[in-house]
């Protein structure tokens, strides 16, 4: 569990990764609609409501309680050098026991595209999920057609799992994806034989 005192701040190079605050309500909205049409092809529909402040009010507060929870860790990625609100990334799903495990899912600014952040923000999230969080597993899936994500998992150190069918349903219709994983102590091609 990360506890609810905990604050939860990564640093990377260029980016501080940190829970949304209600002061992100006009960036994040700004950049959301700004990069609409480039993330709506690979995002489940936006509810009517979605870009409203009752919305990113509620969004706010889920993260709270999904923090001290222990259940997820979503984070924004805030560039240092002008404190720009870029994307986001959440490690999801988090589940204890025998798993060990979480899922990310991560979304990026058309204008920060392809700029290596979300490279540099899901290597800090992996980094932070298996040596902070003790997780031993982090899952991600993307929609088959989704070449730049499926490049940056692999740059990421996920592997290549299979598809799963109907997976989510993306811009209005159930759609399979590929699945990847990133395994804290990866023996995947790996053999014990001299």
């Amino acid at each position: 569990m990360l506890g609810a005192r905990r604050k939860v701040r990564i640093e990377t190079e260029r980016l501080t990764l940190r829970p949304p605050v209600h002061a992100d309500f006009r960036p994040w909205t700004a950049m959301r609609q700004e990069s609409r049409d480039f993330l709506s092809p690979w995002e489940p529909t936006w509810a009517r409501d979605h870009l409203t402040r009752k919305a990113f009010t509620n969004r706010v507060y889920w993260a709270q309680r999904a923090i001290s929870g222990g259940t997820a860790l979503p984070l924004f990625l805030i560039r240092r050098e002008d404190q720009a609100l870029l994307g986001a990334i959440t490690l999801d799903h988090i589940r204890r026991g025998p798993a060990q495990a979480g899922t990310t899912g991560y979304w990026i600014g058309q204008p920060h595209a392809r700029s290596g952040y979300m490279r540099e923000a899901i290597k800090a999230v992996v980094h932070y999920a298996f040596e902070t969080l003790d997780l031993s597993r982090i899952e991600a899936g993307c929609l088959p057609e989704n070449t730049p994500s499926r490049r940056l998992l692999e740059q990421c150190g996920y592997k290549y799992e299979g598809v799963a069918q109907s997976y989510l349903q993306i811009n209005g219709r159930w759609r399979n994806h590929v699945l990847y994983a990133n395994l804290r102590h990866d023996r995947r091609g790996k053999t014990d034989v001299g």
